[in-house]
């Protein structure tokens, strides 16, 4: 059967942009500072399936993910690196994480014990605690009482089925150039690090520090860091679209559709649902096939672009579940078949996912990560 997908939509992932990616990221810290791939959401929607075999081959042996079955899809793979679940796992699925040789992140004192309790006997489940410097998410949290936190940790590392590897707190604002939130993630490093100096103290020796996420390396790149957590830099997106950057990093998913029927309205006539475009002038119309059910925001009604020959064609009317429409009266010679661009290079024009996040309220995670499965997922080498 052929996949209908490639006739209507399809987005393509360029695997040599991401590995000069890659390239960039580690330019950015020290030789042996190794990185940790964000890998979770399907590698942020761009497909694990070929994204974790470049990254194999670029040298990356750590990979962070949000969950069990994540984790699992990877080792299914046949990633052989570590592996590291930042979010929740169930307790009772202890032994499973201790089978698929996963590391687990501890958020505090009473889930170690039971993820302890769940274990097999004899055996211990890897894992790295997380320290909670001010994001107020996840992980041991006593403000800046570094005894009480450290109280904690000694505690979990000496707890009987569990083998704890590694410290970590999360940055959220180290994008920001404001004063105070600069400020603040000074706080949250030093923190962090305070906490491993007084376990240090106690003969409590922890393997890995880590601290810093994209806009971390960046911003803020502090050397008692082993890893750094790239994510969103890996994919050519900025953490801050408003902030330049070191480094100039390449998209590496293009979304694309074709043009399925054009028609020529006269001046006066509306267009889609709600009936919220009126044509102001006769208008040649292209639909394109894709639309919100594929990740196209509904919120680019009336107001999105796309591109087509080169050039940019206004959305008329809303976009609809699998279609939108364009306006093509200015672009010559489009036919039924013409590729469009929504997010990518065409000739001199190009729409990035940043652009299309601050044009519909949100971020270009988002819109990458939104990407459907429906949608099929290209490699390029």
């Amino acid at each position: 059967m052929k996949n209908e997908g490639l006739r209507r939509a399809w987005a393509e992932i360029h695997l040599d942009r991401l590995e000069r990616n890659v390239g960039k990221c580690r330019s950015l810290i020290d030789p042996d500072c190794e990185i940790m791939c964000a890998v979770k959401a399907n590698c942020y929607g761009h497909g694990c399936e070929g994204i974790i075999p470049r990254l194999e081959d670029a040298g990356i042996n750590w990979f962070a993910v949000s969950n069990i079955v994540e984790a699992e899809e990877l080792r299914d793979l046949g990633v052989s690196g570590e592996i590291l679940i930042l979010g929740y796992t169930p307790p009772e699925d202890a032994g499973e994480l201790i089978e698929y040789d996963i590391i687990q992140t501890i958020t505090d004192l009473e889930y170690a014990e039971k993820l302890a309790f769940n274990a097999p006997r004899g055996e211990r489940v890897r894992c790295h605690i997380a320290v909670d410097t001010g994001m107020n998410r996840i992980g041991l949290n006593y403000g800046d009482d570094i005894r009480r936190i450290a109280d904690d940790a000694e505690k979990i590392v000496r707890t009987q089925g569990l083998e704890v590897e590694g410290l970590f707190t999360h940055l959220p604002v180290a994008d920001s150039l404001k004063p105070e939130d600069i400020e603040f993630t000074n706080h949250q490093i030093e923190t962090v690090c305070r906490v491993r100096d007084e376990l240090k103290k106690r003969l409590v020796l922890i393997d890995k520090l880590h601290f810093l996420n994209s806009a971390g390396a960046m911003y803020h790149y502090d050397k008692r860091s082993d890893l750094v957590r790239f994510g969103i830099m890996l994919y050519g997106l900025k953490p801050d679209i408003s902030r330049d950057m070191p480094v100039e990093l390449e998209p590496v998913m293009e979304l694309k559709s074709i043009v399925s029927q054009i028609k020529i309205l006269p001046k006066g006539v509306t267009i889609g649902y709600g009936r919220t475009y009126k044509t102001e002038r006769e208008t040649r119309v292209a639909t394109v096939t894709i639309g919100y059910a594929d990740g196209c925001p509904r919120l680019l009604s009336n107001r999105g672009e796309l591109i087509v020959h080169g050039k940019r064609a206004k959305i008329l009317g809303r976009v609809c579940m699998d279609q939108l429409m364009i306006d093509i009266t200015d672009i010559e010679d489009v036919m039924v078949g013409d590729t469009v661009t929504l997010i990518g290079r065409d000739g001199e024009e190009e729409i990035t996912a940043d652009e299309i996040g601050k044009l519909t309220g949100t971020i270009g995670y988002e819109i990458v990560c939104g990407i459907s499965q429906r949608v099929p997922r290209i490699f390029i080498n």
